[in-house]
């Protein structure tokens, strides 16, 4: 596999874009992945059951599965000259959709991480190579984006300031939960225990470029729909997140112990036990202005655990594909136009409102 290809596959969130656009591409694949996927998930039975009913309401027999290898075959032999912009956005959506970092991941997702699959993944992967939907997934951040409120324009809201007294606090609540987190909770990664599963900072403006893209984006999103888009402008000291590298670097610069508060949700989504750190995004900010995440870091590296050191490591929770933090005072509201977005009940896509 080429090296972008290669990148590509080593994420969670890569990996399911991929399965996704198969998906999209071919109705047996998605039926062969719909029951591979279910009798590789941790709730098939409980939380997730599979119901077949035939038109007179009686269960019919069951139908032939696929094995790994037919789906594996499916995949290889998919025509995939005709994959439009529309059908990457989706899978995309998909795939930033289905992340969860305070649970096992989903069956598909295990499915995507087995070698067979994903060696027969790098067929899609690679006819992702200069399409114009991919073209922007190494975009540094940009001097002007967007700002998004999750309310509707009659309710308007000036951005936050003080990122300085945001960052303070956020790290004094991070350090008080994970004394509560090592007194309270027990050792054992597998005890039923959950709490904080961000590596991100709550309360600072965070932007996007594009716009409707990040309005879909989202993971673990609360199924908004209505958004109003703030065009703000902002420059300073940008940290780019493209690589395993450049977080890893960050947290080993300015490390935050999160072990007892992060230890059972992040063993559940990596199965990695060990002590977990995160960046201290108060000291970062002597450093940095803001960190953005590219679509290519966010793919290729979200939701893994990284090695920071020996016996460390972190992983990049809850940060959207494309988002930037901004941990100083140096990114304002341009003066151009406030947007209003929204989606009708249970569609997928955004539109501007009209006078909008």
């Amino acid at each position: 596999m080429e090296p972008d290809i290669e990148q590509l596959l080593n994420g969670p969130r890569g990996r399911r874009l991929c399965l996704e656009l198969a998906m999209e591409m071919d109705q047996d694949i998605r039926i062969a992945v719909f029951h591979l996927g279910y009798n590789l998930d941790p709730g098939a039975g409980r939380s997730r059951r599979m119901l077949t009913m035939d038109p007179v309401g009686e269960a019919p027999p069951p139908l032939p599965e696929s094995t790994m290898e037919e789906l594996a075959g499916l995949i290889t032999s998919l025509d995939l000259r005709n994959i439009t912009t529309e059908l990457v956005q989706h899978a995309f959506q998909r795939a930033v959709d289905t992340a969860r970092y305070w649970q096992e991941p989903e069956g598909e997702d295990f499915l995507a991480a087995t070698q067979e699959i994903t060696e027969s993944l790098a067929h899609v992967a690679k006819s992702l190579e200069g399409k114009p939907a991919t073209l922007w997934w190494d975009q540094k951040a940009l001097p002007g984006q967007w700002a998004i409120d999750w309310r509707s324009a009659d309710d308007p809201t000036p951005l936050p300031r003080n990122p300085q007294h945001t960052l303070a606090e956020w790290v004094r609540k991070e350090r008080a939960e994970e004394l509560r987190a090592a007194k309270e909770r027990p050792q054992d990664p597998r005890a039923n225990f959950s709490g904080e599963w961000w590596s991100i900072p709550h309360g600072l403006i965070h932007t996007v470029a594009r716009i409707p893209e990040g309005l879909s984006l989202v993971e673990d999103s609360l199924g908004w729909e209505e958004a109003t888009v703030i065009p703000v402008a902002g420059t300073g000291r940008i940290l780019e997140i493209t690589t395993e590298e450049d977080w890893t670097t960050l947290c080993r610069a300015f490390p935050l112990e999160v072990t007892a508060s992060r230890r059972h949700d992040w063993f559940r989504t990596t199965d990695r036990h060990g002590r977990w750190v995160i960046p201290d995004w108060e000291q970062a900010a002597s450093t940095w202005d803001a960190v953005h995440l590219t679509v290519t870091g966010y793919l290729s590296v979200a939701g893994r655990a990284l090695a920071v050191g020996e016996d460390t490591s972190s992983v990049i929770a809850g940060w959207n594909p494309d988002t930037t933090f901004w941990l100083n005072d140096v990114v304002r509201e341009s003066g151009e136009p406030r947007q209003h977005w929204h989606r009708p009940h249970n569609q997928d896509e955004w539109q501007l409102a009209a006078g909008g």
